[in-house]
C-alpha cells in the first residue's frame, strides 16, 4: 500500500471510531461489560499506542537502524497484517491481558481530552507517514509487543487495523 493509501486508511478508521463514539450514551466511556474494557479504556489504549509509534518515528532513522536493524523479508499487505495479528492474539490471550491490565478508566473530562489527543496523534502519524521516504518505511523496522519486529510501513498499516479492531470489539460488547 502506498503512503497516500495508508494515510487515507488511518483517517477512515479513526473517523469511524470518532463517529461511533459520538453516537454513544454520555456515560459509555466509564461503563463496559463485566470483566471487559470500557470505551474510556479502549481510548486510553489507542492513544498510548499512537503516542509510542509517533515517538519512535521521531527518533533519528540511523538510531532505529542501529537499534532494530532492517527488514529481511517482503512486505505484508494490510490483510496479511490483520490476519497475522488475529492469529498472534488468539495464541497469546494471557500475554495480551497482562500487557493491557493496567489501563484505567478515565474521568469524563480526561476522556474528552483523550479523544482530542487521539485525533492529534492520528494526524501526526499521517504527517510522518507522508514525509518518510518509501525506502525507510520499507527497510527500517520497529518492535511490536505481540507481532515482533515489523517494517515501519507495516506497523503504520497495523495501527489503522488496531483502531478498527478496537472499534469492532466496542460494537460487539456495548
Amino acid at each position: 500500500m502506498n503512503k497516500e493509501g495508508i494515510v487515507n486508511l488511518l483517517e477512515e478508521k479513526h473517523q469511524e471510531f470518532f463517529k461511533w463514539v459520538e453516537n454513544q450514551p454520555e456515560d459509555s466511556f466509564e461503563k463496559g461489560p463485566e470483566g471487559k474494557w470500557t470505551l474510556g479504556q479502549h481510548t486510553v489504549h489507542l492513544v498510548d499506542s499512537l503516542k509510542k509509534l509517533n515517538t519512535a518515528l521521531s527518533v533519528p532513522k540511523f538510531i532505529l537502524k542501529y537499534k532494530f536493524g532492517v527488514s529481511n523479508r517482503a512486505l505484508r499487505s494490510y490483510d496479511e497484517i490483520s490476519k497475522r495479528y488475529q492469529e498472534k492474539l488468539s495464541k497469546n490471550l494471557d500475554k495480551a491481558r497482562e500487557f493491557n491490565s493496567s489501563v484505567k478508566t478515565p474521568s469524563k473530562k480526561k476522556f474528552q481530552q483523550l479523544l482530542t489527543t487521539l485525533q492529534v496523534q492520528n494526524k501526526k502519524l499521517q504527517y510522518k507517514t507522508q514525509h518518510w521516504k518509501d525506502k525507510d518505511l520499507d527497510d527500517l523496522i520497529l518492535p511490536h509487543p505481540l507481532m515482533g519486529k515489523m517494517p515501519v510501513r507495516e506497523i503504520i498499516m497495523w495501527t489503522a487495523y488496531h483502531t478498527d479492531h478496537h472499534l469492532n470489539i466496542l460494537k460487539e460488547k456495548h
